[in-house]
């Protein structure tokens, strides 16, 4: 007998519905959290079709609308959907929207700017997943005034806890002599821990303050901290475009 065109892994499943990034859903799996027409499944790669009954944690699984959020992430929230320390969260800012939705990625607790939200898990991996190279510019405060030389090594490709990084560009905005203090733009395509923090921190230049202006083609045009809009179906569009070419 043909398997049916609509089949789908049961993690990518969980992840369309909203509940979880695919690879948070591999996890709720792994955990016998997940049954299937009331038997736990515990397996990766188990195909299901929207007429298996799928439950997560006893609650039925079911198709949510997907929805794309450009949030304007303040300082002092923490990048995640909760805390266990009860800090708050990004999703805090989301309690009137129907849908569960969780940020793509993270920033630092003190670093403010541009997240992305959503609901579509799949969308979500795709944009964090490694080969994904979205442009991101970044706007830091410095501690000390660098000059053009010495910032020079960016354009280079650092070297940083024993990793050479991808080249990034760089641009003095301004500076100020009595506070000894200047304002560099930072664009990168890659995204590992404190990355940015860790690049200036290596030419010798502490950051006081960070945020991320830009995030492939949108950026925080017409909002302020905590504000947030929906993305327009074009966006959406050219960020799946982006990732597929990753």
């Amino acid at each position: 007998m043909p398997k049916a065109t609509n089949e789908m892994r049961l993690q990518k499943a969980i992840a369309e519905a909203g509940i979880a990034s695919r690879r948070h859903a591999e996890a709720l799996i792994s955990a016998g959290r997940v049954t299937v027409n009331g038997e736990t499944v515990t397996a990766m790669g188990v195909k299901v079709t929207p007429q298996d009954a799928i439950e997560v944690d006893g609650v039925p699984l079911t198709q949510e609308q997907k929805k794309y959020y450009l949030f304007y992430k303040p300082r002092g929230v923490i990048s995640a959907a909760s805390d266990d320390k009860k800090r708050r969260v990004v999703t805090d800012f989301f309690e009137d929207e129907p849908q569960r939705l969780y940020p793509v990625g993270r920033l630092d607790w003190d670093t403010s700017g541009l997240l992305l939200m959503t609901n579509d898990g799949d969308f979500a991996n795709r944009l964090m997943h490694p080969s994904f190279k979205v442009e991101k510019k970044y706007v830091a405060k410095l501690q000390g005034i660098p000059t053009r030389e010495k910032l020079m090594p960016l354009r280079d490709g650092l070297v940083v806890d024993h990793k050479k990084l991808a080249p990034a560009r760089f641009k003095i905005m301004s500076t100020d002599k009595a506070k000894q203090t200047a304002i560099v733009s930072l664009t990168i395509h890659q995204g590992i821990n404190h990355q940015v923090k860790k690049m200036f921190e290596t030419l010798g230049y502490k950051v006081i303050k960070l945020s991320r202006e830009q995030y492939g083609p949108l950026t925080l045009a017409g909002l302020q901290p905590g504000d947030y809009r929906a993305l327009k179906p074009a966006e959406v569009a050219a960020l799946e475009a982006l990732s597929n070419e990753g």
